[in-house]
This record gives structure tokens, C-alpha cells and sequence, in this order.
């Protein structure tokens, strides 16, 4: 094998799946077909439950060092989203642009020994079962000859565009459902007053977010100008569409990149074929709006990487790397749907519609459990996976940050490893694959943190090691019981 892992696509997914795999030690090699970094990037909004995944990653810091948290999020005229209140360290939305958290995860997986090869242009895959068997991953290089690369397991982290979901012959159901939505880089003259700046009045939407050093990416969309993606782009138009939308184009000036795209709303219906997998936008992409694509996709890695791990080490078995789908699929739908109602909310084009769309967003969002719901869904806070039968019902919900003996959980959590939280020092003989965390504030109960911050299991030190040795079955000693209960 050349690499226990082989991932293609070093974009936000690719890195943090890589930077997981390497802290668990298991070899990757990650193949990238762009030669060099680029700041033509579509993602400026990390939510806070990616950020939650960034801080038990030990990063979430110097990511926010690099944009600007907003804590009210303006969907469309007066209806806005309050994130301040989430349960979370992060009750906010960091604006920062792509590029950044794609520096950010690159120096971890560089730390960790990640191997990332540049200008390698997949153009075939096989694999040969289950078992002993493996994948190889033909890719073209920038010198011109092919070359082949072997795993036991490979991720297509490679966008909509994926080579490797085209190679396991999946269907990408969906459809296009915004066209011609221009971008730019300009100087403003009068940047707008706050970091964001976002409306849609019917047949005209712009977007305007900061890059941090005097740049800024807007993004417009002419319903009387629908053209095709390579249609030449012209600044007059994206500062008329923007005065539309925005009552001022802010005196966007120097462009130094102008480009379309369209956007899809698309869902593979298998995330795993075998010993291949499809994380981020290779397995779902959505409408730009609330800025859910990057997050999504981060959020599929952190789920995908210790359980891969798993497999690699000799613990994880068949049922454990199915989960990944199990797991994550619903979260893709859900996203895809939530994301392309509030596109259709802010592109409807009667000005009776929308008077109502906002009349009654505001009577919602004045609703305490409706709001709190609302930032839940956006931020990712509210995301929870099912519970198996017979489990505690908290089971799959996201664990809050809790205080620790020596510091909080997510610093528990650091390295990829499960957290036993205990009312005091465990009385059972810990598996390998787990740490003991006694909380500031006892609780009277153990409870299972997994590697990315779900809860695996609730219940008492007498019920532990039976669970344990099930769920850990490859696991190199086995869970004693425990001299006394908790």
C-alpha cells in the first residue's frame, strides 16, 4: 500500500479528514489537481458547530484571529437570525473567506506528516472488495505520465465536479437552481457599515463580504440578465444589480477578478461504494444561501475521519464505516433543503410576496423555541444523529463544551481519541481508544464523548465495560468491571 488512506480534493473537506486521519496514525496521502493555492473561493461563513469541530482540532483560534464574528444574521430585509443565544463558545458566524480555513488546515496536516501531491488529475479507480483487498487511484500528473497510488480506503473530497463519483458511476440527482450569478473583487470607496451586506428584492440579489485586506468578493444575480456561466462579466452591471439589491453599489471600484457560476442542488444517494467514500461537495451541494457547503463538508470529515481510523487500526468494523452514511446523509438533505428555501424566500419576485415573507419571518423569529430552532438549523448546533434501539435517547446530540478537570472537553477531546466524563476518576479499566475527564460539575453519570463531540453512550460504570467490549470489539485489552458502581 502506498498510503493507508489516499484522499483526492485539498480543499476545507479534504485537509481536516487528512489532519484527523494523520493525529490517529494512519498514513495518507492526500491528490490535489490544482498546482498552487488560490483565492477564488465562494465560502466566507464557518458556523459554530464547525467551529466547535476546529476548536477540539485546537485551531479555532487562529482561524478566528483571521475574520469577524457577526451575531445577527440578516436572511432578507428586516427577518434576522439570532446566534448570540446558541449553547455554544462560538454564538456567532465567522466571516473569513475560504482560503484562510484552507491555510489554517493545511499547516495541521503539514505538522502531522501529510502527504499532498500537487497537479495529480484523477482518471481512474478500481478496488478489489473487502477484506485484504484495497483501492488503486490512477491519476495523470503535471509531468504528463500516470501514475498509480494504492490504499486500503479512498475519500473523493473533490467537489461538484468529482472524478472520483464519476469513477464508482453514481448518479448526482438534482438540479441547477440559480444561473448567472456573477462574482467580483473590487476596492469600495464606502465599504458598508456592517461585515456583511445581503438583500434580495425579487429579480436582483447581491452579496457583499470582506476579505480582510482591503478586498471584497460580491456576489449578483440578475433575473433580467440570465446568461451562460462563460459569458464575459461587466462590472457596470454587477454595481447596477447591486444598487438594486443594496440601495448603494458602496463605490466598488478595480476589479481584479469577475467570473459566473451557477449553483445546483445535488445529492448522491450512496456516500459509500465499498472502500471509497464521498465527503463534502463530491456528495451533496446546495444553494449558496446561509452558507452551509464548506460547513456541511467539514462536518462530514470530522464524522468520516475517526471511524475510518477505526477500520485502519482493526477495531472499526463494516457496521461502523456504513454509519458514515447513516449519519451524514440526512444531515445532507436536510441542509439541501433548509438552504434552498431560503433561496426561493428571497428570490420571490411579487412585492406582495415578499411583504408577507417578511410580515411573517418576524412574527416567527419572535418566537423564542421557533428562533432558537432556526439558529440551530443554520449553525449546525441543532444537528444530532439517531440513536441505535434501546440507547439512551441523548445518544447522537451534540455534548456541550463542558468544564473539566484541567480545562474544558474539547481540550479532552484533542488528538482523536473518545472521552469517558465521569462524576470522578473511572473505576473501569478504560479501553484503549478512550481518556477519562472528570467534570467541574459532577453529573452523577458516565457518558461516552466520541471523537467528534457526539455522545456514543450514557449510563453507569456498571453498565460501561459489556457496552464497551461490544463497541470496541477489536480493542487491545479488554473493559474489567468495575469494584464498585457509580
Amino acid at each position: 500500500m502506498d498510503a493507508d488512506v489516499v484522499i483526492v480534493g485539498a480543499g476545507p473537506t479534504g485537509l481536516l479528514l487528512a489532519g484527523d486521519l494523520a493525529e490517529a496514525g494512519v498514513t495518507v496521502t492526500v491528490l490535489e489537481r490544482r498546482t498552487e493555492e488560490s483565492n477564488v473561493t465562494r465560502a466566507f461563513a464557518v458556523h459554530a458547530r464547525t467551529m466547535e469541530e476546529l476548536d477540539i482540532r485546537g485551531v479555532a483560534g487562529e482561524l478566528a484571529r483571521t475574520g469577524t464574528p457577526i451575531r445577527e444574521l440578516n436572511l432578507f430585509d428586516r427577518v434576522r437570525i439570532d446566534l448570540s443565544t446558541l449553547p455554544s463558545d462560538f454564538a456567532s458566524l465567522l466571516i473569513t473567506p475560504q482560503y484562510q480555513t484552507e491555510r489554517v488546515l493545511q499547516q495541521r496536516a503539514d505538522a502531522l506528516g501529510v502527504r499532498i501531491v500537487r497537479g495529480a488529475e484523477v482518471t481512474g479507480l478500481t478496488q478489489d472488495g473487502s477484506g485484504d483487498g484495497g483501492v488503486d487511484v490512477t491519476v495523470c500528473t503535471a509531468q504528463g505520465p500516470v501514475a498509480t497510488y494504492r490504499a486500503s480506503y479512498v475519500i473523493g473530497a473533490d467537489g461538484v465536479n468529482s472524478a472520483v463519483r464519476r469513477a464508482l458511476g453514481l448518479p448526482f440527482p438534482g438540479r441547477s437552481v440559480i444561473k448567472s450569478i456573477m462574482l467580483a473583487d473590487v476596492r469600495l470607496s464606502e465599504p458598508p457599515a456592517d461585515v456583511l451586506a445581503v438583500n434580495a428584492v425579487g429579480d436582483a440579489f447581491a452579496f457583499v463580504a470582506p476579505f480582510g485586506d482591503g478586498w471584497y468578493r460580491i456576489f449578483a444575480w440578475n433575473r433580467r440578465h440570465q446568461v451562460d456561466d462563460k459569458a464575459p462579466v461587466d462590472l457596470e452591471e454587477i454595481r447596477e444589480v447591486t444598487r438594486r439589491a443594496l440601495g448603494t453599489d458602496f463605490g466598488m471600484h478595480d476589479p481584479r477578478w469577475l467570473s459566473r457560476f451557477h449553483s445546483d442542488e445535488r445529492q448522491v444517494p450512496r456516500y459509500r461504494v465499498g472502500r471509497v467514500f464521498l465527503a463534502g461537495d463530491a456528495a451533496h451541494c446546495h444553494s449558496p444561501a446561509g452558507g452551509q457547503g464548506m460547513n456541511t463538508g467539514m462536518q462530514d470529515a470530522a464524522n468520516l475521519g475517526w471511524k475510518l481510523a477505526a477500520a485502519v487500526h482493526g477495531w472499526g468494523g463494516e457496521s461502523l464505516l456504513d454509519s458514515y452514511h447513516q449519519e451524514r446523509y440526512p444531515v445532507g438533505r436536510q441542509v439541501l433543503h433548509s438552504s434552498g428555501a431560503i433561496l426561493r424566500l428571497a428570490l420571490i419576485r411579487p412585492g406582495w410576496g415578499r411583504k408577507a415573507r417578511n410580515i411573517v419571518g418576524q412574527i416567527l423569529m419572535a418566537i423564542p423555541p421557533v428562533a432558537a430552532a432556526a439558529a440551530g438549523t443554520i449553525s449546525g448546533i441543532g444537528i444530532r444523529y439517531p440513536a441505535p434501539p434501546g440507547a439512551d435517547r441523548r445518544v447522537g446530540t451534540r455534548m456541550p463544551n463542558i468544564p473539566v478537570t484541567g480545562g474544558r472537553l474539547h481540550d479532552a477531546l484533542r488528538g482523536g481519541r473518545f472521552v469517558l466524563v465521569g462524576s470522578r476518576a473511572p473505576t473501569v479499566d478504560l479501553p484503549a481508544q478512550v481518556d477519562a475527564a472528570v467534570p467541574v460539575r459532577p453529573t452523577g453519570e458516565l457518558l461516552l464523548v466520541r471523537p467528534d463531540g457526539y455522545l456514543a453512550w450514557a449510563g453507569t460504570a456498571a453498565e460501561f465495560p459489556a457496552w464497551a467490549n461490544r463497541y470496541f470489539a477489536g480493542s487491545s485489552r479488554p473493559v474489567e468491571h468495575p469494584s464498585t458502581t457509580e
